[in-house]
């Protein structure tokens, strides 16, 4: 079997998407789900940006020991050292270099003539492998590039020492069968194309991501870059769990290709994904969506008792989707509740135990149905990253057809209890109001969602908020059978993150 090298650039591409800023600490938990997903190479970060970008990178080198970790530089030197220091603590590192070879860049953006992107790009491949043997470079918008000065420039930084190749299409303009097609040709106009991997990362402005990531594998490209969910710039970049589960699925297809990835840990990694960075996935969605799986049509539900694949190509179970059967109540004990979790992919502490169980309690005596979706939003809503400054002890709320919602909140800094209330447009807002007063800190409200995390009237239900205060914006979640508290968990969990940057 051929191997298809997954490289994952959540951290990097998927974070550039507007509003989908992480801290250090969840971006290093990122890191961890993607190793254990099976991830051959995660694109930690791009440490020239900033100091803390650069700190980032670093921890994830050090913490990371199953994956490649790599690095982004543009063809500067200065970029290039910021690189070479964020990985110089991993097991395995990789310094992926990029200069845009199209004529509309080169005219515009960088100002600069073909022969002076070819002297840079050689020189910048040469200086970076003094750093590291495990050399990527991207000729940017590739895809738009003409293509015999594509052909140079990648033979060019094959001789200078690049070990993998990277054909971008980075405003996703191309279609399946051209960029399919674009691959083939480098492989027959590159004298030494057979010395690197070929590899391709598709951006989804026309929707055509994954289909041109396929085309490209289809036609001898060996590394395909993408992100959990598809998220990144603008439309986002091609979805791995789409690329993996199309590999896996179409065999007949591709019956000479496998990938590292444990496609039944897909599910889990993409539900963090989307909690740290505020981005709902679509239901949708393909692979991970709330309604990949289900089949309202009586013909369809006709059909899938009767035999599963007449409308399922892929088992739930396949991709870490399990049924919503009832696992556990209110007697349930704290053993059973902690190998339940196992079975679903968490692995916790003691100290997490405890705290989870405390809820898990709280919610089975408010539900008679206790889910798996249930159990997965409570650790994910317990099991901060950030030490909490601020805890909340209790809230109550009043309102009405013709009162004047008001709230009070008792929250705990330190050891100390501390209340505060207030009124406001509806409870939410008055109990939000009267964490300001306790809290002292002015929080602007810039992004309310609430979803149902599970079915029936006793639903747990999830808050997604983004919240800007003291010059930084966060997103955070809270869960609840009490759309009020999970509110308030959910600001509160805000504030906490806004006081750890």
């Amino acid at each position: 079997m051929d191997r298809v090298i997954i490289f994952d650039t959540t951290l990097r591409d998927g974070e550039q998407a507007p509003g989908a800023s992480l801290n250090p600490a969840e971006k290093l938990e990122i890191a961890h789900a993607l190793s254990d997903l099976g991830v051959d190479i995660i694109e930690a970060g791009f440490p020239v940006s900033s100091k803390g970008e650069l700190e980032s990178v670093k921890q994830i080198a050090r913490a990371v020991k199953n994956s490649v970790v790599c690095s982004l530089a543009r063809a500067v030197k200065e970029d290039i050292d910021a690189a070479a220091e964020g990985i110089k603590p991993a097991k395995r590192g990789r310094i992926h270099v990029f200069l845009a070879t199209s004529k509309i860049h080169m005219q515009y953006k960088l100002k600069k003539a073909g022969d002076e992107i070819m002297r840079l790009a050689v020189e910048s491949v040469k200086y970076a492998r003094k750093f590291c043997d495990d050399l990527e470079f991207s000729p940017e918008d590739a895809s738009r590039s003409d293509q015999a000065f594509l052909f140079r420039v990648v033979e060019a930084v094959i001789n200078a020492g690049a070990t993998t190749v990277n054909i971008p299409d980075t405003v996703g303009y191309a279609e399946p069968q051209e960029y399919g097609n674009l691959i083939g040709a480098l492989k027959a106009n590159v004298p030494n194309i057979d010395q690197a991997i070929i590899s391709v990362h598709c951006h989804n402005d026309l929707g055509l991501a994954v289909a041109n990531s396929l085309s490209a594998i289809r036609n001898g490209a060996r590394q395909v870059e993408c992100t959990i969910n598809g998220i990144g710039e603008r439309a986002g970049n091609a979805s791995m769990e789409e690329i993996v589960m199309s590999i896996k699925t179409r065999k007949d297809i591709f019956s000479d290709l496998e990938t590292n990835i444990k496609s039944n840990q897909i599910y889990k990694v993409s539900r963090l994904v989307s909690k740290l960075t505020g981005f709902v996935v679509a239901p949708n969605k393909a692979i991970v969506g709330a309604n990949a799986f289900r089949h309202e049509s009586g013909i369809h539900q006709d059909g899938v008792l009767k035999e599963r694949t007449t409308y399922e190509i892929i088992k739930p179970q396949d991709v870490g989707v399990f049924g919503s059967g009832l696992v556990l109540g209110k007697h349930s004990g704290r053993h059973a509740l902690n190998e339940r979790l196992k079975e679903l992919g968490f692995h916790l502490s003691h100290e997490q135990i405890d705290k989870v169980s405390v809820r898990f309690k709280e919610l089975a005596d408010k539900k008679k149905n206790i889910f798996d979706d249930d159990l997965i939003s409570i650790v994910e809503d317990e099991i901060k990253l950030i030490k909490p400054l601020w805890r909340l002890e209790g809230f109550q709320v009043t309102s009405g057809t013709h009162i004047s919602p008001s709230a009070e909140v008792k929250l705990k800094y330190r050891h100390k209890s501390l209340s505060g209330k207030s009124s406001g447009d509806g409870p939410v807002d008055a109990c939000f109001k009267a964490i300001d007063k306790v809290t002292g800190v002015k929080g602007e409200l810039q992004d309310y969602r609430i979803e149902a995390v599970t079915k029936g009237k006793d639903a747990l239900g999830e808050v997604i908020l983004k919240l800007k205060a003291k010059g930084r914006v966060v997103t955070a979640r809270g869960s609840s059978t009490d759309i009020i508290e999970a509110s308030v968990r959910a600001y509160i969990t805000a504030l906490n993150k806004i006081e750890s940057l």
